[in-house]
């Protein structure tokens, strides 16, 4: 469909979820069962001998302590954890090669055993406390489970750049994905895995079913008009996975229904529409989990997949994913560059929302926004995002990272780098578009006309950047402006007594010399490279806003100007019709505003 314009040992074998007692008083759990807010959930269903055998604690209210292991003989495994964010927080351990019989696994915090499961290995189907299959209803605790999963799918340092030319990658790979084989099939040495930017969402959500034995639901939904916001009808509700295990081609079949319905209207619905498959959270650290997505005003879609805390010496990040057009999903961090909002666009709702769950029963249906406005045990109905201008919008949020505050030159440098991170990604889509066209030479793409310049399908899709350019172009304009930022909120940074006017002074005088220092560098035409400095960049603004068209050569693309010796190397240049549609369109980039539809 049309797209928007390292863990130890692998995670296969078997996941816990735990959900902490209210209270960390009181006595140690004396049996081993699951209390009334603990579940337990084992994988691959069936657990067999000499294979992996993972676990996962999740905590909704706090961090856990500690894993502890028993093997069948009752002797306990000093086995290492590794910890994970929250809410949910999690932790992980792993046994290498289960043996037969039954393993004891207790999550405990504080010393106190919060939770308790055995899991019998090599014992058919039915090997465990819990989590048979299928497991039937989206409830709190499935919810947490999701969340864990995906911050665990794409994990890695916060500072690391994390990449990847599809989701295949992600999936195939056991330390990454404990659902990974889970139903001991080899169902994922061969799954095609390759949605876009609106499809991300639906496929992973859809991929986690498959794998629990979960309903899934979507609806078909328009595109909105300039006046109005997508409108969806009836929901279509997907019970293939809840009945036996569903072999490789049923996922297939059904994700392909599901990409072939959603499309980048599917997440732009109004906030308070109740036939949509997303409803809008509270802008609350307990309601952002990850799997929440981020739908932004003109289609872009991205997925929550990590909080990382602000600690002494270290600024906070809220982490998220995209898919592009070419398939590639990447991590990006939160701010006002990638992550773009405006409630004043009267054809799209934007905001953070969550997947509207389904009430489990022998008709699974939506949960409607009433009975989420109090929770439902799920993340509340909020419509708050709507009623918050822009610049509010990014002030809470980045309040919500950074709770103590950032140093005004710590906020500048994080700024700067994920500027470089975008123009990092844009080197790479605009050398793909350049191994197409020498694949292909001679060939023309063609240039849709109008706003489905950000929305067609084929190679101008898959090789143009119109979307990708507005955002540089916000992202720009975006750390230009933090000096003034930084006076308008200066309960957002971290003064000391400074006036916002003084330190508003010296962050522009930082800027004025980083743009001198941070430098990207291109392949030519003839592979030749060519440096362009941020202040180069800048002094070209202009000229990437005619700068999306695959058929200009890349020289063009990167903003040179014709008879200068950056752009001798040039050999191809888009048909005079296109660029003067081009110049018709330059206005959107230089406001860096899309139309409506």
């Amino acid at each position: 469909m049309p797209a928007c314009p390292q863990l130890f040992g692998p995670l296969i074998a078997a996941a816990v979820l735990i959900w902490p007692l209210a209270s960390s008083a009181g006595p140690a759990i004396p049996v081993c069962e699951q209390g009334d807010e603990v579940r337990i959930w084992t994988s691959p269903r069936t657990p067999a001998q000499d294979r992996a055998l993972d676990i996962l604690a999740v905590a909704t209210d706090g961090n856990l302590s500690q894993i502890r292991v028993s093997d069948p003989s009752g002797n306990p495994l000093h086995l290492p954890t590794r910890a994970f964010g929250g809410p949910p927080w999690s932790l992980s351990t792993a046994v290498a090669e289960a043996r037969a019989g039954r393993y004891r696994i207790e999550a405990l915090r504080d010393g106190r055993v919060v939770s308790c499961s055995e899991v019998r290995v090599g014992e058919g189907p039915v090997a465990s406390t819990a989590g048979d299959f299928p497991l039937r209803r989206w409830d709190r605790a499935a919810e947490a489970l999701y969340a864990a999963w995906i911050e665990r799918l794409f994990d890695a340092p916060p500072e690391q750049s994390l990449s990847f030319p599809s989701l295949q990658p992600v999936l195939r790979d056991a330390e990454r994905n404990f659902l990974l084989d889970h139903l001991s099939r080899g169902e994922d040495a061969k799954l095609p895995a390759t949605p876009d930017c609106a499809d991300l969402p639906y496929f992973l959500r859809a991929y986690f079913a498959w794998k629990l034995g979960l309903p899934i639901a979507y609806r078909a939904c328009g595109r909105g008009s300039a006046k109005s916001p997508p409108s969806c009808g009836a929901p279509t509700i997907e019970e293939g996975f809840t009945q036996s295990p569903a072999p490789t081609a049923a996922f297939v079949a059904i994700s392909r229904r599901l990409q072939d319905t959603a499309h980048s209207g599917s997440a732009r619905t109004a906030l308070g529409d109740d036939s949509t498959d997303f409803y809008p959270v509270p802008l609350d650290r307990n309601a952002i989990w990850p799997g929440t997505l981020f739908a932004d005003p003109y289609g872009h879609v991205l997925v929550v997949v990590r909080w990382v805390p602000q600690s002494p010496g270290r600024e906070g990040m809220l982490l998220a994913v995209d898919a592009q057009p070419d398939n590639s999903v990447a991590r990006k961090r939160f701010w006002e560059g990638t992550f773009l909002f405006a409630n004043d666009v009267p054809s799209a709702g934007a905001g953070f929302k969550a997947f509207r769950p389904l009430l489990g029963g022998d008709r699974p249906r939506p949960v409607s926004n009433g009975e989420l406005r109090g929770g439902a045990g799920f993340a509340p109905f909020s419509p708050e995002q709507g009623r918050l201008a822009a610049d509010d919008f990014y002030a809470r949020m980045g309040g919500l990272i950074n709770p103590a505050g950032l140093e005004p030159e710590g906020a500048y440098e994080a700024t700067l780098a994920a500027l470089v991170e975008q123009l990092e990604t844009r080197l790479t889509s605009v050398d793909n578009g350049e191994a197409y066209m020498r694949k292909n030479p001679g060939s023309i793409v063609p240039m849709p006309k109008g706003i489905t310049i950000f929305e067609t399908i084929g190679p101008w899709e898959d090789y143009s950047t119109p979307s990708r350019d507005m955002r540089l172009l916000i992202a720009m304009k975006v750390l230009e402006g933090l000096p003034e930022r930084i006076r308008r909120y200066p309960e957002l940074f971290v003064l000391r007594g400074e006036t916002p006017a003084s330190a508003m002074a010296r962050i522009e005088r930082l800027h004025a010399r980083r743009l001198g220092e941070r430098s990207i560098t291109y392949s030519r035409s003839d592979g030749s490279p060519w440096r362009l400095s941020l202040a180069d960049l800048y002094a070209r603004r202009a000229a990437f806003e005619v700068a999306y068209n695959p058929n200009d050569c890349v020289e063009l693309r990167w903003g040179s100007t014709t008879g200068t010796p950056e752009a001798a190397t040039c050999r191809r240049q888009a048909p005079s019709e296109q660029r003067a549609r081009m110049e018709e369109y330059r206005h959107w980039f230089r406001e860096a505003r899309r139309p409506p539809r």
